[in-house]
């Protein structure tokens, strides 16, 4: 059994979406939990990070995870404005 956990900028991000949009991140979670090699692997500053790219009603969302054998680290969720500079952080 693999478990989720997830940081607070995922959480601050996820309760601030509507609820058709939490459905296709919860889509998107149990897509990465089924298999983690679905997001790119990032370089230089990101390394170890791995971005999963997907349709939530009509626009392209940015899922950001880290994940071992047992776990997925869910880092946050949104578009892609301003996505890469909020994960840096």
């Amino acid at each position: 059994m693999v478990e989720i956990l997830q940081t607070s900028g995922f959480h601050r991000a996820y309760k601030r979406l509507h609820p058709n949009q939490k459905a296709a991140v919860d889509d998107a979670v149990a897509a990465i939990a089924a298999d983690p090699s679905l997001g790119e692997a990032k370089k230089g500053d990101l390394a170890g990070v791995y971005v999963y790219k997907f349709q939530c009603v009509a626009q392209r969302f940015l899922l950001a995870y880290e994940y071992d054998p047992l776990t997925r680290l869910l880092l946050l969720v949104g578009t892609h404005e301003n996505f890469y500079r909020d994960l840096k952080r």
